[in-house]
């Protein structure tokens, strides 16, 4: 099964020798869970988009430095190819500014959030009441964002929230499925980011905080990442 990876961003300069692409830790990590998955990377900041929907069978969407707000050409027409990917019915995932223009392009709303950097490991709470494959109350994972969706398309529903992001996970069917957190990231690269914007994007409490808690708390990944490879295969 080929799954089509839309790259929105791409891991910093300085960390390039370290650790690889967005895009390719999701290649990685799903492929050495669900073997019967392949990955055609797909560079849409830079304009390279599939010459159609159809030359894969499923899509995921990577994080991004860029606003999913924003007006630039290549996040209009990422826009309009989500909105073709989920009229044929095809699986569609999507991470940080994934999740966020997957939920713009489908009629939800995204914008600069007042409350301030979602930095470090996060906590969320899985809704009960929503029937999806995870057997936990609460999962913790990466979060680097300030931009949230605040208001959701009708369509999705929310299945893990928190009281820093209230739109933190959102499903539909067996088809799209969104995070606003990382599950790609390792807690080793949470901390190369944190300690690179320390000062700059960052203040200094916000990354003594966000530190803290990269040490204190596990995270969800394996759970979090198996449930993707399987999702993908609808």
């Amino acid at each position: 099964m080929k799954i089509g990876i839309l790259a929105a961003g791409i891991t910093p300069d300085v960390l390039r020798s370290e650790y690889p692409t967005y895009a390719e830790m999701f290649a990685q990590q799903l492929s050495a869970l669900e073997s019967s998955l392949s990955f055609d990377i797909f560079d849409v900041r830079l304009g390279e988009f599939p010459a159609s929907t159809d030359v894969c069978d499923g899509w995921l969407i990577t994080g991004s430095k860029s606003d999913a707000y924003g007006d630039d050409e290549w996040i209009l027409q990422l826009c309009e190819f989500i909105r073709e990917v989920d009229a044929k019915g095809q699986v569609l995932v999507g991470i940080c500014f994934g999740h966020q223009v997957i939920a713009r392009a489908l009629g939800g709303r995204v914008e600069k959030f007042t409350g301030g950097w979602g930095v470090g490991v996060h906590h969320y709470q899985v809704i009960d009441s929503v029937d999806i494959s995870l057997d936990r109350n609460d999962m913790a994972f990466c979060a680097f964002h300030q931009d949230q969706v605040v208001e959701k398309p009708e369509k999705m529903t929310t299945f893990l929230t928190s009281d820093f992001c209230q739109y933190a996970g959102l499903i539909y069917q067996d088809r799209i499925l969104t995070f606003q957190g990382h599950p790609e990231f390792s807690k080793a690269y949470e901390s190369e980011l944190i300690d690179m914007y320390d000062g700059k994007t960052l203040t200094t409490e916000e990354a003594i905080k966000a530190r803290a808690s990269v040490v204190r708390e596990n995270i969800d990944n394996d759970q979090l990442m198996a449930w993707i490879g399987r999702f993908l295969q609808g």
